[in-house]
């Protein structure tokens, strides 16, 4: 090729920078398209809504599964609406007679509570084989045989998808396999105590699966045909469930996706011999009411959810708080959603690849890499900013601390730092005073956190503000924000506690303590070093046992931790769903339960009794405030900290507003495609100076050759 021409080709490639940029990981037709980008970073587990209780799956069937409830999107504090039912529903309180109460009724009089649903009508199921029939009206793919099962994978195999209607019946039917011993749903335990009769209920199934599997019709259980007192479809459009006492909570529970509805058909469908085998069940093919469904579950690459055809459609709200209009936030306000037709979500394992992909404006939003931090965030006398690099870009951050703790938990059945003696609570204090949670969250979070004063984060009813906030056995208030105590008073404490400069005086040697943890790897070390340092300040000698999850959790259950680390995250915006986490009823342990440190104390746990189903109140306050202090004089935890949520949005992203409580929340984001499209050539443009640079001398070097050959050629035709 001459000269010449191969810097025409360079030329030509050049003014192909109006094209999609090279490095699109995305079709090019899908370049202005109205879908919305995200990632994932390990396989969601279970997409049955009986089953699924981890935030990663949630973040898939909240758009799929609609429960009676939901959270107002824009309203602080956090407010519980209708979704699927007409109104949230008011209990009716019964004594033990079974007579009607007021509805200030306290606690103890209250027997059962009962709560009527009405549903709205008109809802409609997503389309899917297990609802599709035939002209007469059978089902299609209900008896599916060998033949049928042998070239299918997904359901996409199955061609024909049906509907029908929402009815109450489809909620009851949810609720009735959170029973079944076969679902293994992991709130079954905690809604035994809850619901009237279903405790009962599950010992029922039991017996009855155990029949209908040595039956040999493939262990198919219908729930239609065994009902129970606790819930009960009065209409088709009405139903009611039936709490033991007053459970104020449960109206919390109805907005999470365990109360969502699940048609039999869908149960009847994935029960067929062979189906399971081939992964086509609901925790692979999800079926419901909401916005979206999920088209493609090819979890070790992407998931995609596409508009459902047969939502109903809903409103984006007309009102939040003062200042959500300025910020942007009521500008869609009335119009119908969702906005976006597809939301795809790709597997990124790993953090820097993730981040890459999101400032090529690959991906819409994304967290912050501890590594990238700096990159991203500067601090300033005003609190934490934008880089200017990031502002360049249009780039928002979103901040919220979020409804969750992260703790260090001493075992308190543990003959060193556990019981109540007050030897052990001077030890726990001493060690809670030296370990530095603001050099820890400095350090390892980037500032995203704030230490605990206590097991109830920012923002939830029952936490308190200013001086009323701080834990008086580790802080002192001074110049209007918490101090913590010195070393000195650490290490007076641990002396009369009877480790003088952390020697136990029986063997004069340092005393020793282990510390359990799920932490490993490289990355891991260096946080693990600095907690032996934050005990090595004490003289104390700090063990680390560090394992994967799964014995991790082991040895929480067995007692085996003596300290170990572990977190929180809230179920629903209720001071009670942190403070039985410290309830003697909830012991790991004896119980079972999540009190992982087996804290139990008298006092502390008739309170919570008392406090745990009362309404917020002056009185239900003042309770929590008691119950709060008898937790920081006994020190079951090193009260660790409260996350803060970074997240950072593109321009092209609208509608952001952190909403800690809610799963729901894609079909509120609206992207604008186009600009999306601009940016993504802008940023991704290709580099050509140096390609043409590298040309130009390679012309120049090929030249004196080529021209010499040519010389040759025609002094050989002469």
């Amino acid at each position: 090729m001459r000269p010449s021409k191969i810097i025409a080709v360079l030329i030509l490639a050049a003014s192909d920078v109006g094209a999609a940029p090279w490095n699109n990981p995305y079709p090019a037709a899908d370049a202005t398209a109205n879908v919305y980008y995200d990632s994932f970073e390990e396989r969601p587990k279970h997409l049955d809504p009986a089953r699924s209780y981890a935030e990663n799956e949630g973040q898939i069937i909240g758009q799929i599964y609609e429960p009676p409830l939901q959270y107002h999107y824009l309203r602080r504090p956090y407010e519980l609406v209708p979704l699927t039912v007409r109104e949230v529903p008011t209990p009716v309180y019964l004594d033990a007679d079974g007579r009607e109460l007021p509805a200030d009724a306290p606690a103890d009089r209250v027997a059962r509570s009962v709560y009527r649903f009405r549903l709205k009508a008109g809802i409609r199921f997503q389309p899917h084989p297990a609802l599709a029939r035939d002209a007469r009206g059978g089902f299609l793919y209900h008896a599916l045989a060998s033949a049928d099962l042998g070239a299918m994978h997904a359901l996409s195999d199955l061609p024909v998808g049906g509907t029908r209607e929402l009815v109450a019946a489809d909620y009851v039917y949810e609720i009735k396999r959170l029973a079944d011993p076969a679902v293994a749903s992991p709130i079954a335990g905690l809604m035994f105590e809850h619901i009237v009769g279903l405790r009962e209920y599950a010992e029922r199934l039991r017996r009855l699966g155990a029949e209908a599997r040595a039956s040999g019709n493939g262990g198919f259980l219908d729930l239609r045909e065994h009902d129970f007192e606790g819930a009960r479809v009065i209409d088709r459009y009405t139903w009611e469930v039936t709490i033991i006492g007053k459970y104020p909570q449960f109206l919390y529970w109805q907005a999470m996706t365990f109360f969502a509805p699940m048609p039999w058909e869908a149960d009847r469908f994935h029960a067929q011999s062979g189906l399971t085998e081939r992964n086509i069940t609901l925790d692979w093919f999800p079926i419901g009411t909401g916005p979206y469904m999920l088209t493609e579950n090819n979890p070790n690459r992407r998931m995609v959810l596409v508009r459902n055809p047969n939502f109903r459609g809903e409103r984006y709200p007309a009102d939040g708080e003062m200042e959500d209009g300025p910020a942007g936030l009521l500008a869609d306000a009335g119009k119908p959603m969702p906005f976006v037709d597809r939301a795809v979500y790709s597997l990124e394992t790993e953090s820097i690849p993730r981040w890459s992909k999101f400032l090529q404006g690959y991906y819409d939003i994304s967290g912050i890499p501890s590594d990238s931090f700096d990159q991203a965030v500067q601090y300033t006398t005003t609190g934490a900013t934008l880089t200017e690099e990031m502002q360049r870009r249009g780039i928002g951050l979103l901040t919220a601390v979020s409804a969750s703790t992260s703790y260090v938990g001493f075992n308190m059945l543990d003959p060193v730092v556990g019981g109540d003696g007050e030897r052990a609570r001077k030890l726990r204090r001493a060690i809670a005073i030296a370990v530095d949670t603001e050099e820890y969250i400095s350090i390892f979070r980037n500032a995203r956190g704030v230490a605990s004063q206590g097991p109830i984060p920012p923002g939830l009813f029952g936490a308190r503000d200013g001086e009323a906030s701080i834990n008086p056995y580790v802080y002192t208030w001074a110049n209007g924000q918490p101090l913590r105590r010195t070393l000195e008073e650490a290490r007076r404490l641990l002396a009369e506690a009877g480790y003088p400069g952390g020697r136990d005086p029986a063997s004069g040697r340092a005393l020793v303590l282990y510390f359990d943890t799920s932490a490993s790897g490289p990355d891991s070390r260096s946080m693990l070093d600095w907690w032996r340092k934050q005990f090595d300040k004490l003289g104390i000698q700090l063990v680390v046992r560090d394992s994967d999850f799964n014995r991790f959790q082991d040895k929480l259950a067995r007692g085996n931790a003596q300290l170990f680390q572990i977190g929180w995250n809230a179920d629903y915006p209720d001071p009670e769903n942190f403070l039985f986490l410290l309830a003697g009823s909830q012991a790991k342990v004896r119980y079972g339960g999540e009190n992982a440190a087996n804290y139990s104390n008298p006092e502390f746990d008739r309170l919570f009794e008392q406090m745990r189903n009362m309404d917020n109140s002056p009185e239900r306050q003042r309770i929590i405030d008691g119950m709060v202090e008898i937790a920081r004089r006994d020190g079951p935890w090193l009260w660790g900290f409260h996350p803060i949520g970074y997240t950072l949005m593109h321009s092209w992203y609208a509608n952001a507003k952190p909403n800690l409580m809610a799963r729901n929340t894609l079909k509120y984001v609206r992207v604008d495609p186009g600009l999306r499209a601009e940016r993504r050539k802008q940023w991704n443009a290709p580099i050509w100076q140096p390609l043409a640079w590298f040309a130009v001398i390679l012309a120049a070097g090929l030249l004196p050759a080529i021209l010499a050959y040519r010389r040759r050629l025609r002094a050989t035709a002469l």
